[in-house]
């Protein structure tokens, strides 16, 4: 199992940080086991820490004044949340649920404010994680507009799966594919036939929460077609640090606050 340090690595907002400023968000991290159904806040609540998921499925969404929810996203490995409540007068924008047993980071908040505060590198990868989500939410509106609902699917398929494959892929979905179909604004129906039709269409095999293929092109041909991005998505490192980034230099580096 990865250690701490290497799970933050991982993360395009603190994986770009030198070795010493890691191991103080390290040390005041947290290791969680979750299980399915678990609240880890609600909106509006005060923020005391952002999280990393390491494992599992975490669903972000909205109440409306009737109990329906609007799911906002779902993460699953290396995506972080809860960071933007620095910038929402410390409150979170949106409530969290674990929707698949799995385990997450929570490093305090109050330590990510204070070295935004100091580090103009973590403060631009804090800009750069935002702007990269902005896109991303542009180019869903958009497909929304042209690409039919088998490709939307087939374009959040992609967003899961190491778009540098070569062979043979396996993607895993949360067990409960009403909750992907919310994200996708679908209607549980609507989204099995989509998914029904997406199959037949590239020759993807499904089975149950498994998606598997023998190539990312059986999806990238049908649907990218219909998107004005090109393969691969420029904007799907958005929560996940790319390899060839590294830390910083720590002789250059301003240190991480002791908080």
């Amino acid at each position: 199992m990865s250690d701490i340090k290497d799970i933050i690595k991982q993360t395009l907002l603190l994986g770009r940080l030198d070795d010493e400023c890691i191991r103080v968000f390290a040390d005041k991290a947290q290791r969680i086991k979750t299980n399915k159904g678990q609240v880890l806040f609600i909106h509006e609540d005060e923020a005391e820490s952002f999280f990393i998921v390491v494992k599992g499925w975490v669903k972000l969404f909205r109440e409306t004044l009737d109990g329906t929810q609007a799911v906002v996203d779902i993460l699953t490995t290396g995506h972080v949340f809860g960071e933007t409540s620095i910038f929402e007068d410390g409150l979170y924008p949106y409530s969290a649920e674990v929707a698949e047993k799995g385990e997450i980071v929570s490093i305090p908040i109050s330590l990510l404010k204070s070295e935004i505060e100091q580090n103009p590198k973590l403060s631009m990868a804090m800009l750069t994680s935002m702007a990269r989500y902005r896109k991303q939410q542009d180019q869903e509106l958009e497909h929304r507009t042209i690409q039919n609902a088998s490709q939307r699917i087939g374009c959040f398929l992609l967003r899961l799966a190491d778009q540098g494959a070569s062979g043979p892929v396996v993607i895993h979905l949360p067990y409960d594919k009403t909750l992907v179909a919310s994200r996708l604004g679908m209607q549980p129906e609507t989204f099995s036939r989509a998914l029904g039709k997406l199959k037949q269409a590239t020759g993807i095999y499904v089975k149950g929460a498994t998606i598997e293929m023998d190539s990312l092109d059986q999806l990238v041909n049908y649907s990218c077609a219909a998107c004005s991005s090109e393969f691969p998505c420029k904007d799907i490192a958005a929560n996940t640090c790319s390899k060839d980034s590294g830390s910083t230099d720590s002789g250059t580096a301003k240190k991480c606050l002791n908080a």
